[in-house]
């Protein structure tokens, strides 16, 4: 697959996986927390943060019935309407320039999700680097149109799209222009579960579309994410919070420092792991061939002695003939003294 680089970090098989630290609403309205937030993200080692861009207006309408309200008892934001759940999980604009001017202090990339035309053209007069579509705005082809015209690299989760909304997604995004977008593969339930993650997935969507993939991963803890690297994941992206118990949006399926940490460390060690096909001693284990086991005489042999299981064993080290040979030996005569502890070579045999 094609590898390309987002603010000069490189995204491919060839390189450590891309972290993504998602804030989402977990900033609480309140900015200091939000910069805390990518203080906090820099310090585990995520390679980029993100935010997302819209307002209530711009996501729905005011209103608190019907199928403006949340009513549903499985989900984490049963009794909001939309409208208030967008209120209180929306960052406001003018936060925008210090949460990405703070990335920029700790060698981070800071980027967004833009949810209508406004939030893109507001994005482009920041000069973001990158963008990320949202799973349930996969199937807003102007929305995806309009981002694909900035020329940036772009990132889309997948969730519930079919492989016919895919590809018609893909073909809108190539068609205006752009060629460096990662297809994440995405569960669009909060939090996820393991059983409804399908990792598998992943190499599918690459080989399908032509393009590199990854995981926006809604699961508690790091497994998936760590397991999405082995099937090829290059982009990684899980929610991020200081403390759960300070509560939020999104704060349930979050990940805190110390998680995101184990994220970062464990996926670039299952991405190094990966290696390339390979048999036989590595440079690294050649020292160690000489702990298998081999023929060594174990008793005193005279010359002109017969070997016998008794004189001749197979054990460690190494360093003797392979054991494969000890039918060779046995029965027939040694061609001089040996003694116990001598490793079994062909000129032993008379």
């Amino acid at each position: 697959m094609k590898e390309f680089d987002i603010a000069g970090r490189k995204i491919g098989f060839g390189h450590q996986p891309f972290i993504i630290a998602e804030m989402s609403g977990n900033h609480n309205q309140s900015l200091e927390r939000a910069l805390a937030i990518v203080d906090a993200a820099a310090k585990t080692g995520a390679h980029a943060l993100k935010i997302q861009t819209y307002t209530a207006d711009t996501m729905t309408l005011d209103l608190s019935e019907g199928e403006f309200f949340i009513s549903d008892s499985g989900s984490l934001w049963q009794g909001k309407s939309l409208y208030k759940l967008y209120q209180e999980a929306y960052t406001p604009w003018e936060w925008h320039q210090p949460i990405f001017d703070r990335c920029r202090e700790h060698g981070m990339i800071g980027f967004s999700t833009p949810f209508d035309e406004t939030a893109v053209d507001f994005l482009e007069s920041l000069e973001v680097p990158c963008y990320k579509i949202a799973s349930f705005e996969n199937t807003d082809l102007p929305l995806i149109r309009r981002v694909a015209q900035t020329g940036k690299p772009m990132i889309v989760s997948t969730g519930m799209a079919t492989v016919a909304e895919l590809d018609e997604t893909v073909r809108t995004l190539r068609a205006a222009g752009c060629e460096n977008f990662v297809l994440l593969k995405c569960t669009s339930t909060y939090p996820s579960t393991p059983e409804n993650t399908n990792l598998r997935t992943i190499p599918h969507m690459r080989e399908l579309f032509g393009c590199q993939t990854g995981l926006s991963d809604h699961t508690m803890g790091v497994g998936a994410a760590v397991a999405s690297v082995v099937l090829g994941a290059t982009v990684i992206e899980k929610h991020f919070t200081l403390r759960r118990a300070d509560g939020g949006v999104d704060s349930a399926f979050s990940l805190e420092p110390d998680e995101m940490h184990t994220l970062v460390t464990e996926t670039e060690r299952a991405w190094q792991s990966l290696g390339t096909v390979s048999y036989g001693p590595s440079a690294a284990e050649k020292p160690s061939l000489q702990y298998r086991r081999s023929l060594y005489v174990t008793q005193d042999i005279k010359a002109g002695e017969t070997f016998t299981h008794d004189n001749v064993r197979a054990i460690r080290p190494g360093l003797g003939l392979p054991t494969k040979h000890l039918e060779t030996f046995l029965g027939r005569t040694a061609s001089r003294d040996i003694r116990k502890g001598t490793a079994l070579k062909w000129d032993l045999l008379g």
